[in-house]
């Protein structure tokens, strides 16, 4: 009997939970474009504070939280800082690139390119308490990666400003990553992205290291928009926490400096847009999502692909770009707001929808979970695009389960 009035209680929870998503979903519908744009800057803003706060004083490893997952490998110490430092750079790059202006965003915009130009001079310098480990285990090379892939966002701000000795020590750090061989995986994209913003910035890319990772990638295509995780196939996320963000990324740069790789760059662009159109078809009614795979401590930085492809406007012509706005801003809002995503000094915890440590893998600690700002790259967007000005639409569930109309859907070469 105890059990049984426990799993009455269980689901009575399960389904308030259910219930107050769903009208939650109702409510934001009502929001203006106006609205939704300032949640994503004040949200965007709140996940990065304590990082760029603290770590542009030389704060962060006194100041930031290191929790763990109950089945973590060891002690993260020695890589969660430049895991929170790198991913969170990544997201936010695109929004810092359009640079500081006299209106309120503008002025906020400048306030934090300073607190992360300030952060990547301490994070690279040898002498300073905050700065980085970028050789020891492999983690660093995953992050390493996030961090170059965030000055390939955004040169005007996160490169063109820093001083000479700041510029040498960035190349110094990113090079010294390379004594770290990545697994035969995803991983070879972190070398490569490296390589890339070495190829941008500097000189002497490792041309192996650059183009191997693109090789066999090349091999790993299952179909439909869908890379193998290596060689296998993966129920997860990955392919937008990692693959498509980063060839696209990499493409670009290795296509400015060589047309050859345009038809590459070409093929994985429609590749990754086949896959933006399937990411926005699993965005339920009320902006939940499949909690399917690995890392999903990541939250919303699952939809990084989506946002990546809203913001180059990319998306397919049967995706407009307001429906994904309001997708996104009803994901996010569900996640951001759920009690016990962050703790009461403003540092992310480990969790899915709130804290809950055990969904954490091992690997899993307080820096991994600042990759969920990957999903704010259509800040990248002025608030005058179409991306922002347009009133609300719904997206394909939230159409399809009202009974519209949607165009079928079509598998890609």
């Amino acid at each position: 009997m105890i059990n049984y009035l426990k799993k009455v209680v269980l689901l009575i929870f399960i389904l308030f939970g259910i219930n107050k998503i769903q009208a939650q979903s109702k409510k934001l519908e009502k929001d203006s474009p106006e609205k939704v744009r300032a949640f994503f800057v004040a949200s965007l803003v709140k996940i990065g504070d304590p990082v760029l706060e603290a770590l542009s004083k030389n704060q962060l490893k006194q100041l930031m939280p290191v929790e763990k997952s109950p089945g973590a490998w060891d002690d993260r110490t020695h890589v969660t800082y430049l895991e929170a430092f790198g991913r969170l750079l990544s997201g936010m790059a695109p929004w810092l690139e359009l640079g500081a202006d006299a209106t309120p965003e503008g002025k906020l915009r400048a306030k934090y390119i300073d607190l992360a130009q300030k952060s990547i001079q301490n994070a690279t310098d040898p002498n300073a308490p905050d700065f980085m480990n970028f050789v020891k285990d492999r983690q660093p090379l995953v992050d390493a990666a996030f961090f170059a892939q965030a000055l390939l966002r955004a040169p005007k701000q996160l490169w063109e400003p820093l001083d000479a000795k700041t510029k040498e020590n960035v190349i110094k750090a990113l090079k010294s990553s390379r004594v770290i061989k990545p697994y035969h995986s995803n991983w070879l994209l972190f070398a490569s992205m490296v390589e890339a913003a070495i190829l941008k910035f500097d000189k002497d890319e490792d041309k192996e290291r650059l183009n191997y990772a693109l090789a066999e990638h090349k091999k790993w295509y299952l179909g439909d928009g869908t890379y193998g995780d290596g060689p296998d196939f993966h129920w997860d996320y990955y392919n937008s926490f990692v693959i498509h963000p980063m060839q696209l990324d990499i493409l670009k740069i290795v296509n400015e400096k060589n047309t050859d790789y345009k038809t590459d760059y070409d093929t994985e662009l429609n590749r990754a847009k086949r896959y933006a159109a399937i990411q926005e078809r699993l965005i339920s009614p009320d902006g939940t999502y499949p909690p399917i795979g690995r890392s999903l401590a990541y939250r919303f930085g699952a939809f990084q692909l989506l946002s990546q492809i809203a913001l180059w406007k990319e998306l397919p012509k049967e995706v407009t770009p307001a429906q994904v706005r309001s997708a996104l801003y009803t994901m996010i809002h569900n996640q951001l707001n759920a009690a016990g995503t962050f703790d009461k000094n403003g540092w992310l915890q480990i969790g899915f929808y709130g804290h809950q440590p055990n969904i954490g893998e091992g690997y899993i600690s307080t820096g991994s979970l600042y990759l969920c700002s990957e999903a704010f790259l259509v800040l990248g967007l002025p608030a005058t695009d179409s991306f922002w000005s347009d009133a609300y639409q719904p997206w394909t569930q939230k159409k399809i389960w009202s009974g519209q109309e949607i165009p079928i859907d079509h598998a890609s070469k």
